[in-house]
This record gives C-alpha cells, structure tokens and sequence, in this order.
C-alpha cells in the first residue's frame, strides 16, 4: 500500500490561508501532481468542491465557523476561475469583511470582459461592469466597497441588505456620503426598486447583523428605539452601552442588550457577555433585557416582549403613584 505523503509546507500555508482551499493550478505549481489529486480525492481525504477546486481541510463543513464557511464560498468562486478572476456582490463584501450576508450565498465573480451570467458549479459568473472600481484585499482582486454594495444590495431582501450596509458604515468601509454613490450605482439594477427606501434605513450604529435585525423589527412594529449604543456608568464608574434603549414614563431607561454573534465560539464569551449584562443592570438600576440569535430568528419575539416590558413598568410606575 503506498503512504500517503505529506503536503509540501508551501501548500499547507496556501490552503489554510483560503479556507482549506486549493485549486488545481496552484497544486501542480507546488509540485502536487494530478494524480495525487485524484487519489487523495478517491481516499476520501480532499473533497471537490467546484470544478478544479478542492477541500483539503478534514472538519466537516458544518462545525466550522460561519465566517469561515461564507469566506469560503467567496474564495471558491475565485479559486474555480482562475487567477484573472474578480469577486463582486456579495463575494466581494465577505472578502472586504462585512457582515451581514446571508449562509449559503452562491459565490459571484467576473471577468474582465465577461458578457453574459452564467452559473457554473455553483459559481455565479456575472457579466463585467466596465467603471467598476477594483481592489486587492488580501492579495485577493474585489470589486470595492461601494461598488460591491450596489451589485449585492439589489439581490439581498431587507434584514441583509441593511445588515451590510450597517456593517460596512459601522466598521469604517465607507462613509455615508459613498453609501449614498452606492445607491446612484444601483440605479437601473434588476431588483433595486424595492430597495430605494432601505438605504435610508442603514446608520452605522448596529454593531452586528442580529443587531440591525431586532431594530428594524422594533421599528416595523411601531416601537422604534429611543437610542442605541446607550451609555450606562456603571457602579464602579466605568463606562457601559446597551445596544438598544426606550424611555419610559419616569424618565429612566428600559435598555436591551444582543448576543451580538452567530454562535458563541468559547465560554470566555459567555462570561464576558453576562458581566456586560450584569453591570448595567446593576450599575443603572434600570430594567434590562437579554435577547440571542435564537430569539431573533423568531419573527416578532423581540419587539412583543420590549412593548410588554414597557407596558409593565409604566403600569407599575402608575400604581405607585397613585393614592
């Protein structure tokens, strides 16, 4: 039985820099013939991906984080056309490290001079835009910020398309006076008409999709909040923000923290997160609520039980003052 032999070190640094990623090109360049690949691929040790691109890392897929999954996906599109390839759309804003967009999103590339759309392998190849604004990220080509946007915002439903406009504000990509050229790129898009009044809807002050999410529901349920990013002065004196916060009828602040992440990747997190909590409630003295990913992704669960804990609290405040 022949053993297996081990990658060149070369390779290893170039896989793990793209997800575990390799295509067939930069294989055979590092000296890793074609028939190595093949056997690695039938001894169920890489996997293909898309045509002459393949999976070297062994996790399974679904225990990886999200970001690495959607960074994945990006590169997967790069990697399948080859070295003249450019990631736009949603592929471009993952590259550029905004979040927002949705798991599963199809990789989307271009060429230079490309046509026509065509999907292949699960990569979408979409037609060239000629003034398009293209630079490196991590040695990777991307359309840029705000042209990435307008290509993406079009093919996003609401909850994302904000979710990344949010990000990109927040994070420092783009200024608010370049997300409005963003929005003139999109013009005469297929799709873009629905989104017109989104773009007003993105501030910059969310600091995570789940936080953009549950403000947007909060507004469409006629209960906007009063601030965001709130500043509490804790007992000890430090400074704290809530993510979210309603005045209520005593001038004080009902406040609403969320698990700002997809998962939570280790317990430190917990712990920091519970600290967090648990100094604005004690260093405000005022109500606080807690909400996770979980809660988020049940349509309506947030804004129904911030209208209850206002209702609540006013009608006690009400008792209390009454003889």
């Amino acid at each position: 039985m022949r053993r297996c032999q081990p990658l060149p070190h070369n390779l290893t640094a170039l896989a793990l820099r793209q997800e575990g990623l390799l295509n067939i090109q930069q294989c055979l360049h590092h000296g890793f013939s074609a028939d190595r690949i093949s056997r690695s691929v039938r001894q169920g040790r890489w996997r293909r991906v898309a045509r002459g691109v393949y999976d070297i890392d062994p996790s399974p897929i679904v225990s990886r984080h999200p970001d690495a999954r959607r960074r994945r996906s990006a590169l997967c599109g790069l990697l399948a056309y080859g070295d003249n390839a450019i990631a736009v759309g949603a592929s471009a804003l993952i590259l550029h490290g905004i979040a927002g967009v949705p798991m599963g999103t199809e990789p989307q590339v271009t060429l230079p001079g490309a046509p026509y759309r065509v999907t292949r392998n699960c990569v979408n190849l979409r037609m060239f835009d000629h003034e398009m604004e293209i630079v490196a990220v991590d040695g990777f080509r991307c359309a840029s910020v705000a042209w990435a946007l307008a290509q993406a915002v079009p093919e996003l439903t609401r909850v994302p398309a904000v979710s990344v406009m949010d990000s990109a504000l927040q994070r420092g990509f783009i200024l608010r006076d370049e997300l409005e050229s963003a929005h003139r790129l999109a013009r005469g898009r297929r799709g873009v008409a629905k989104t017109h009044s989104w773009w007003r809807e993105a501030n910059g002050l969310s600091e995570s999709p789940l936080e953009t999410r549950a403000r947007l529901e909060c507004s469409d349920a006629g209960i906007p909040p009063d601030a965001l990013q709130f500043v509490v002065v804790d007992a000890d004196q430090r400074r704290r923000r809530a993510d979210m916060a309603w005045m209520l009828a005593d001038g004080t602040y009902l406040l609403v923290e969320i698990d700002g992440t997809e998962y939570h990747s280790d317990v430190q997190a917990i712990y920091r997160d519970r600290e967090r909590h648990n100094s604005l409630v004690i260093g405000g003295g005022w109500p606080t609520l807690r909400f996770t990913a979980a809660d988020l992704y049940q349509t309506g669960t947030v804004p129904a039980t911030v209208r209850s804990a206002i209702r609540a609290y006013n009608a006690r405040l009400r008792q209390e003052k009454s003889p």
